[in-house]
């Protein structure tokens, strides 16, 4: 019979994406003995490989597809979303790292009348939450976006809105949290999650882990995580990809995305245009993640179609991450309820834009320096 050792902690946090990473960063920083586990290499699965856009609008695509009712839910949202990107502008000082963290602002791009009055509907909502997005004609677009296509006819400006470099922010966040004492574990999978007298623990094929409070910060793997408890959330992962093109002269200041599909297209400091969107990857027997060539020809095809200059550039690489969601977009953040010690950091969808905010409060709440009655209309917990 084989002995797991037991190491305990004051919290264990799952996942070490740049959620988890930043809960268990801030919570060390406050005399916390913390543990993170990550099932592989940290940031791996959507963190370090998602696009880097940096996101503050109501997503287009789900605005046109849901309607307005769902966007004045999802609002309050916003403002969350809002003080993370305040939180990310200073992320490059407390690291001590150049991040690559832009706020260029976001255009959505219409090349219809009907795109237009969705875009102006969803203006007058955000702006309800304090964000600002400019609704521009035509001449209005292309002075300050000359190099889109002709068929677009204006489109709506978030200044708000912008980039980072996803390479950077990893291994800046890891160092951090290294010397702030987290005791890190990779390739440490939660394997069980049970309930024990003044607390949980976790067993994982490096042991046995115990402690009061349990933050689940999983991602596409939190629903599996909270299930070994008996618990359930609406949560599940999905496969998406990415595409990076050679380099090319300064050309797009901005995050573009268009409102006939999903795309977001941005260009990097090195000058190779980060061009995704949500556009599916494919998946493998085993479970692993391949890219769709039907994905990649429809994804660069958006790109060409909104800023002809794309259509001439060389695609480098393109690759594949995990992305979690959830119906209705708004985030799961708060200690569950019949679980008390066991929270939940999870903003689905737009995570990487809302990770600092996230953590702070995921953070906050398990230090008891919040209410979670602060999150109501953000959190589906605080409901």
């Amino acid at each position: 019979m084989t002995i797991l050792k037991m190491r305990k902690a004051d919290v264990i946090v799952i996942g070490g994406g740049i959620t988890g990473m930043m809960t268990a960063w801030n919570l060390a920083d406050a005399g916390r003995d913390v543990v993170l586990l990550e099932s592989g290499e940290l940031g791996a699965q959507a963190s370090g490989a998602n696009a880097g856009s940096l996101h503050l609008q109501i997503q287009y695509p789900e605005f046109a597809k849901f309607g307005e009712d769902w966007a004045r839910d999802y609002g309050p949202c916003l403002g969350f979303l809002k003080d993370s990107l305040a939180l990310w502008q200073d992320l490059s000082r407390r690291t001590g790292e150049d991040l690559g963290v832009k706020m260029g602002g976001g255009i959505v791009v219409a090349q219809t009348g009907a795109e237009m009055a969705l875009i102006a509907a969803k203006a007058r909502i955000e702006a309800k939450h304090g964000v600002e997005t400019q609704v521009l004609d035509r001449a209005a677009l292309f002075e300050i976006a000359p190099y889109l296509s002709d068929a677009a006819i204006g489109g709506g400006y978030c200044a708000m809105e912008g980039k980072a470099n996803t390479l950077r922010v990893t291994p800046a966040i890891q160092a951090c949290i290294e010397r702030a004492g987290v005791h890190i574990l990779r390739d440490c999978a939660a394997t069980a999650l049970e309930a024990v007298h003044g607390g949980y623990c976790v067993t994982t094929p490096q042991g046995q882990f115990q402690a009061p409070k349990v933050v689940n910060a999983a991602g596409a793997s939190a629903g599996k995580i909270a299930a070994m408890l008996g618990l359930q959330i609406d949560i599940d992962g999905f496969p998406l990809q990415v595409t990076a093109t050679e380099p090319v002269a300064p050309l797009i200041p901005h995050l573009i995305y268009s409102a006939a599909g999903k795309l977001s297209l941005k260009q990097a400091p090195n000058g190779g245009c980060i061009i995704g969107g949500g556009w599916p990857a494919a998946r493998r027997g085993d479970g692993s993640l391949a890219t769709d060539p039907v994905s990649l020809t429809g994804n660069m095809a958006m790109a060409a179609g909104v800023v002809p200059r794309v259509g001439q550039m060389r695609a480098l690489r393109s690759w594949t991450a995990w992305v979690n969601g959830t119906p209705d977009w708004r985030p799961i953040l708060g200690e569950l309820p019949g679980a008390t010690g066991f929270y939940l950091a999870l903003f689905p969808w737009v995570g990487f834009s809302g990770a600092p905010m996230t953590a702070k409060v995921t953070a906050e709440l398990v230090l008891d320096q919040r209410d979670t009655a602060s999150l109501k209309g953000v959190s589906v917990l605080a409901d």
